[in-house]
């Protein structure tokens, strides 16, 4: 009986589950269903006209007009009211009653219906550009399991604190942002950054909300507050660029309030103008004035840039490049030039050993593992590469070399104990100046030639091997920087790092000039210099020393493995770390800013042809009805085009 009684429970559960959805979907798409249903009552009654009584001729008419025109006569009026200006909405309804008004019951309806269609297209743009955001927040889990001591209490994300611990299965979504404190497990990061490898994460790697780890139990400490995860930026970065309007559509919004009163203006005046000058009828007159009002409104003028906006920011959002606004999607193409910063940006961030030199006569792999045990002692990115080398190259099994003694001398380098043998890790000054000069014939100062740091090995009172590390270029830097020439794009790259190391990168990477030793103020003064120059200017950086610069430029652009400074200061963030993705989103830019002129010169060349038409006489309310209306729902789809870019 218990058993019967919750399956009937699961059962109602689910019955009341699928209509709370299908209500959703109802919702989302009522203004296209209101507009329909408009469409089909005006299609019944025109069917039907020498059946029906002209008492329902009008009824179903005004139905057609109440149904299709309800939103948006509602939001022109509340629109009119808030800002004190009309606006097309009110217009079109203006329109349609005038059409009724003398007698175009059909006309009048048949525009309400197609402006209906227009706006729910429009609308079904703004819910096509927000589907992102919804699929990202749905990745986000809204419990966590959290540890009070040694206690497992299932709580609202939202609920968690700054330090608390939570735990997390193999095979579960990580539900905040924090450091792992217990436990190891290879982690699916595609949401966040798009790399589909998953990465192996240990005590003291970060882990991110929404990310699932794969293979592993972790306990987390929690180390963002859920409203401040990278997760939720993301969230908060595309909702904010839709948001933002551009320059292009500020403007049209703000020549609409005009617009539609010098409208109305000359509408009144044709009138009877026309009656009193060219000796038309009065019927005649106000007939013109009824079509004027229709095909002179700027519908098609004012859909040609939101829709296409949204559609190009949609788009890239989906392809891991975030704009904070419209308008800096507009002025991403206007760019004459881009300044990079160099490590973490042009550079992976991280040195890696790129030749080991051992002394001849010795142990060459024993070398290399006696150096990778005692680097192992330190945390310093030269150490960590070092020791990474030696465990990917080491014949021996460093780890069971007996390493004592270790002492770290700060800025210069190591000292430790193996078998009674004293070895020295460091830079030249730290070993020994004369002896690291001619070490190996000199070969020190033609690999610091080519931007390498150079360590020493020293082993009692011989230097035994010499390692060159270098912060390798991405591997699509080359790619990127060729491609932004190509567009007629001048490069720079701007690095605090010293002249010999920099210019070796920038050969490497191709920029067409770069300033080294480059504080972080110098930096801004110099994207300062650029822009006389160049007068529009990019600058990429991921660090807190870029983030003056990215203000200052006249476009930022972070990349999404950034601090959060970089984050936050940029106008735009590539999630992906892919460099590639601003040539391709200057593409975009600069075809989204093309649709939006082929769409402003369509609205405008249709106006004037459909207003003249009118004044001679040669159009007639339908076909104006017709030509207004669907100009307005092709620059519509026309900015549809680049959801798909």
């Amino acid at each position: 009986m218990g058993a019967d009684l919750q399956a009937l429970k699961q059962t109602n559960a689910k019955k009341t589950q699928k209509r709370a959805v299908m209500l959703h979907k109802v919702y989302e798409h009522s203004e296209l269903i209101a507009a329909l249903v408009s469409g089909l009552i005006i299609l019944i009654a025109w069917s039907l006209e020498g059946f029906l009584s002209p008492v329902w001729w009008v009824i179903l008419h005004l139905t057609a007009f109440t149904v299709g025109g309800y939103a948006k006569a509602k939001e022109g009026i509340q629109e009119t009211i808030k800002n004190k200006d009309l606006n097309v909405e009110l217009l079109m309804i203006i329109a349609a009653i005038g059409a009724a008004a003398i007698g175009y019951w059909t006309e009048g309806a048949i525009l309400i219906f197609i402006f209906a269609l227009s706006g729910a297209l429009e609308t079904y743009t703004m819910n096509k550009s927000s589907r992102e955001i919804s699929s990202l927040m749905k990745l986000q889990p809204e419990e966590a399991m959290k540890l009070t001591d040694g206690e497992e209490e299932l709580v609202p994300v939202s609920a968690l604190e700054v330090g608390d611990h939570i735990f997390v299965r193999a095979g579960e979504r990580i539900p905040a942002d924090g450091m792992i404190v217990k436990g190891s497990t290879s982690v699916d990061e595609s949401a966040i950054t798009g790399e589909s490898v998953p990465v192996n994460k240990a005590n003291d790697n970060d882990v991110f909300a929404g990310t699932v780890a794969l293979d592993g139990s972790i306990t987390v400490k929690i180390t963002k507050p859920s409203s401040e995860t990278l997760f939720q930026k993301i969230i908060q970065l595309v909702h904010d660029a839709q948001d933002e309007k551009s320059p292009s559509q500020l403007f049209i919004e703000r020549f609409e309030g005009t617009y539609v009163k010098v409208v109305l203006a000359v509408v009144a005046i044709m009138m009877f103008l026309p009656t009193i000058v060219f000796g038309w009828s009065l019927s005649e007159s106000i007939y013109r004035a009824m079509i004027l009002l229709v095909v002179a409104s700027p519908c098609a003028l004012v859909a040609s840039i939101m829709p296409a906006t949204l559609s190009a920011i949609s788009s890239s959002a989906k392809k891991g490049v975030l704009f904070k606004g419209g308008v800096h999607v507009e002025n991403l193409s206007n760019m004459n030039a881009v300044a990079f910063d160099k490590t973490g940006t042009l550079t992976n961030g991280k040195p890696k050993v790129t030749d080991v030199i051992t002394l001849p006569g010795t142990d060459h792999d024993y070398i290399i593992a006696a150096a990778g045990a005692i680097e192992k002692e330190s945390t310093h990115p030269l150490a960590l590469a070092m020791t990474a080398y030696a465990s990917k190259h080491a014949a021996h099994d460093f780890s069971a070399i007996p390493v004592t003694e270790v002492k770290t001398v700060s800025g210069n380098g190591l000292t430790a104990s193996i078998d009674g043998v004293k070895w020295e890790i460091g830079k030249a000054s730290f070993v020994g100046a004369e002896k690291a000069a001619v070490f190996h014939d000199g070969a020190a100062d033609q690999l610091a030639d080519e931007g390498k740091t150079i360590i020493f090995v020293k082993a009692k009172d011989t230097i035994v091997a010499m390692y060159a590390l270098k912060d390798t270029i991405r591997k699509d830097t080359k790619k990127t920087i060729s491609a932004l020439k190509k567009q007629g794009i001048h490069t720079i790259m701007l690095t605090g790092d010293n002249k010999q190391t920099a210019n070796a990168i920038a050969k490497e990477a191709g920029v067409d000039e770069f300033v080294a030793e480059c504080l972080p103020e110098e930096k801004v003064d110099y994207l300062k210099q650029l822009r006389q120059q160049h007068e529009h200017v990019a600058m990429v950086g991921d660090g807190i020393n870029d983030a003056p610069a990215l203000a200052a430029a006249d476009l930022g652009i972070a990349m999404g493995e950034g601090t959060d400074v970089a984050l936050e200061t940029a106008d735009v963030v590539l999630m992906k770390n892919e460099l590639p993705k601003i040539t391709n989103a200057m593409n975009l830019s600069e075809r989204m800013n093309r649709v939006i002129k082929q769409n402003i010169v369509f609205s405008l060349a249709i106006i004037g042809v459909l207003i003249i038409s009118n004044f001679t006489q040669l159009l007639d309310l339908p076909l104006g009805v017709v030509g207004h209306e669907g100009s307005t729902i092709l620059v519509i789809l026309n900015g549809l085009r680049l959801l798909k870019a």
